[in-house]
């Protein structure tokens, strides 16, 4: 799994703007960045009803195993899910090799209206996180290794301290 690029409040404001123009055009109830892992990056919607974080780590694990049927179909890549339910659906699509775009929107909603305009949604969110990338190419955040108990070197001023 790659590592992601060090993102500043900036990328952060751009991938929520992102996030934010795809709800207004399809309706949609929330949408999520995660990483591959299943971390939570960013949510814009409304989320009180949802346990974003676990949705998050769900949605990876359910895109990965349809990752691997993929490959037990012989099909090099199936790049999205679509689980359809009775109140709300979800549709996860991946954006690059770091992150997977999660859109929960009321069954009611059409999926091909999600899928149209998660395209452009995914270009804008992969160009910023390529931003990111060639910002530092050398600074990369890997969420999975994080020790939670700590985290005086995550979390640093913007001056370094």
């Amino acid at each position: 799994m790659a590592t992601l690029p060090q993102l500043l409040e900036e990328d952060i404001q751009q991938l929520d703007d992102g996030l934010r123009v795809l709800l207004e055009k399809t309706d949609a109830t929330t949408a999520l960045l995660i990483d591959q892992g299943g971390f939570l990056l960013t949510s814009q919607g409304d989320s009180r009803h949802f346990d974003l974080t676990t949705i998050a780590a769900l949605a990876s694990g359910a895109y990965m195993a349809t990752q691997t049927i993929a490959g037990l179909v012989h099909e090099t890549n199936f790049n999205s899910i679509y689980q359809q339910g009775e109140q709300y659906s979800l549709y996860a699509q991946r954006v690059d090799d770091y992150c997977i775009l999660v859109v929960i929107f009321k069954a009611q909603v059409s999926v091909g209206l999600v899928k149209y305009y998660a395209a452009p949604a995914v270009e804008f969110i992969a160009r910023q996180m390529t931003i990111a990338q060639e910002r530092d190419p050398a600074a990369t955040l890997d969420l999975s290794a994080i020790n939670v108990a700590d985290t005086r070197d995550l979390f640093k001023r913007r001056d370094g301290s």
